[in-house]
């Protein structure tokens, strides 16, 4: 498919439109704006998969009532340094931070923390809760699948068996390092994004059947709409592992912690409920109280500096530690609009229009 040119969004206006829709859908305000905060700030990062392209998904999502308005977080098990949540299929970009608040408090306590989250609606970009601790000097760690979704095929298979079952870990350096991707070779956002004429996949991001490899979306998707829905329901194949036997590997630790462990379920086998949950295991760790604040933020600068100045491979280029692409694209796309490809600007159009919702022109 060819890749059309992006329409420009000011991210202001993107954020107030997203916002309006889901007040529309029967959230309140602040819920509305914290939705539409979290998925603009995936967009802003570069991580278009997490972001605005997902509104009319969610809307979906609430209207069957996968996804509530309005839940929060109920705490199951506490044990001071450590407790379960389970979050009520309420929307992820609701509980997800208050898992992340409670950690965050608990660690300052405790000096390390354990939080598992259960039943969460689609938390959306995981780096976002390591940026919530690292704005509060912590450590974090984050293992993430998504219950009742199988998407992705382990190393040396070609059925589904794992979510895409991200990962994220954020060190307090300055600048932070904010390591932050899915274990698959591609988010199934991405598949979302190229379906819509946006940013083609790389060559065999995905698998058929029979052993094919493939970077076309219908390969997951199924026959679909220029402008709709796309269901990975329909889609006969799978995505791919990243690393080969390295992220198969990964994805299944992230299954067994944030599925099997925090008691929300791993990705399958499918079962009759027909939504999909987040579940997150996050560790949280206060380098102040181990006493090695200051020793450790400067040998970790000094590291990451060193690792930069490694000669690039390509003249002209440079070394980046995770994280500063996102960090640049953010100043890039506030200064200049959030490009978003027209199929997903018109789906999002449509949604909103459906809803009553007035489209700035």
């Amino acid at each position: 498919m060819d890749t059309l040119p992006p329409v420009l969004v000011a991210a202001d206006t993107l954020e107030s439109l997203v916002a309006s829709i889901f007040r529309a859908t029967g959230c309140d305000a602040a819920e509305a704006g914290r939705i539409a905060h979290h998925l603009l700030g995936a967009n802003l990062a570069g991580h278009d998969s997490h972001g605005v392209v997902r509104v009319p998904r969610y809307v979906e999502w609430q209207q069957a009532g996968y996804v509530v308005a309005g839940r929060q977080a109920e705490i199951v098990m506490d044990g001071g340094a450590f407790a379960l949540l389970d979050a009520q299929f309420g929307f992820g970009q609701t509980v997800a931070p208050q898992a992340t608040a409670l950690g965050i408090e608990r660690a300052k306590q405790h000096g390390t923390a354990v939080i598992a989250l259960r039943n969460a609606g689609h938390v959306g970009r995981i780096g976002a809760y390591s940026e919530q601790a690292l704005a509060e000097g912590l450590i974090s760690i984050h293992f993430v699948n998504v219950a009742g979704s199988v998407l992705v095929a382990p190393f040396g298979g070609t059925e589904r068996r794992f979510s895409t079952a991200p990962f994220s870990i954020g060190i307090p350096t300055d600048p932070p390092v904010v390591l932050d991707f899915a274990t698959s070779l591609v988010a199934e956002g991405k598949v979302l994004v190229a379906s819509n004429g946006g940013k083609p996949l790389p060559e065999g991001s995905l698998i058929e059947p029979d052993g094919t490899l493939s970077s076309d979306p219908h390969t997951l998707y199924g026959d679909y709409p220029q402008v709709g829905p796309r269901s990975p329901g329909n889609g006969l194949g799978a995505i791919r592992a990243f690393g080969e036997h390295k992220g198969s590997g990964l994805a299944l630790m992230c299954e067994l912690l944030a599925g099997a462990f925090t008691g929300g379920g791993c990705a399958g086998p499918i079962t009759a409920r027909g939504r999909i949950a987040n579940g997150m295991l996050s560790i949280y760790i206060s380098p102040r109280h181990f006493g090695t604040e200051a020793a450790f933020k400067q040998a970790a600068q000094d590291y990451v500096a060193w690792v930069k100045s490694c000669r690039p491979a390509t003249p002209g280029e440079e070394v980046l530690a995770p994280g500063e692409k996102e960090a640049k694209l953010r100043k890039e796309r506030l200064a200049n609009g959030v490009p978003l490809q027209p199929d997903t600007w018109e789906s999002i159009i449509r949604c909103a229009r459906s809803l009553g919702v007035t489209v700035p022109n």
